[in-house]
């Protein structure tokens, strides 16, 4: 196992290869490239929408692998700490998962108890400064770009989290911090200018991605069909599966607060 710490539209990748013109790296957004592996989840080859599964932690899990997210625990010190309901956090999950749904060609349900599920969202065991996210991938896949095969996104619970904006960037806006570690998670970075939900400082100027951070995922994923209705139901508590680690793994740093 390797174990990698990674910094927080010219085409529309629509294949499976990535062309050689394409560029990933812009101002305003940057695809995850981990070990010199540009990495994202594989779309199926029938042409179907990638469809993700999640699950929010139910009980202790440990991921020594991991660079951030080495020991995941449940929401409910988060949510005492941060006075909140568990309700209320749930649908702040699903309106993060929500927004990426709604502009790329993915799609995202919450994984029923005792099954595994491709990004599990969990509390810090071992809390340590705001939010991270942790990207596996197959280093071994003769795929140009790696597959993600898991990500994990932890949040700290000793830390006051809110719901909605109100200038005092020292507590965070949970909808926006999710949507930025799920970001990470579909396989973007921190692009190199601001002014993005995967930007790399917190701020509360926008509560909905912007126009790099669809350009980002457009690039990975292609745009959602019209067709298409967004439609993320909440499923109940679910217990979650560790899952197989794979060829590699790689930790990517989440948002931090903005410097005064």
């Amino acid at each position: 196992m390797k174990r990698l710490a990674v910094g927080f539209l010219a085409a529309l990748l629509l294949g499976m290869s990535m062309p050689a013109n394409a560029q990933m790296d812009v101002s305003h957004f940057k695809i995850l490239k981990l070990d010199g592996n540009y990495v994202r989840w594989k779309r199926p080859a029938d042409g179907r929408p990638l469809d993700l599964s999640f699950q929010l932690v139910q009980e202790d899990q440990a991921f020594p692998d991991a660079r951030n997210c080495r020991k995941l625990t449940t929401l409910d010190a988060l949510v005492a700490t941060s006075k909140l309901s568990q309700a209320r956090v749930h649908e702040e999950i699903l309106a993060a998962f929500a927004m990426w749904e709604a502009i790329a060609d993915i799609q995202f349900h919450e994984a029923p108890a005792g099954t595994p599920a491709d990004i599990q969202i969990g509390a810090q065991a071992e809390p340590e400064g705001w939010a991270f996210a942790d990207v596996f991938y197959s280093a071994t896949s003769p795929e140009q770009m790696k597959p993600i095969s898991k990500a994990l996104v932890c949040l700290n619970p000793e830390k006051r989290w809110k719901i909605g904006f109100d200038g005092d960037l020292q507590t965070y806006d949970l909808r926006y911090t999710i949507a930025h570690e799920i970001g990470h998670a579909i396989g973007l970075d921190h692009p190199n200018g601001a002014g993005e939900i995967m930007g790399y400082r917190y701020q509360e100027k926008f509560r909905e991605l912007q126009a790099g951070d669809v350009r980002g995922a457009l690039l990975l994923y292609g745009p959602r069909p019209a067709t298409n209705t967004v439609a993320i139901s909440p499923t109940p508590a679910s217990q979650p599966s560790a899952g197989t680690n794979s060829a590699s793994s790689s930790g990517t740093r989440g948002i931090r607060p903005r410097s005064p």
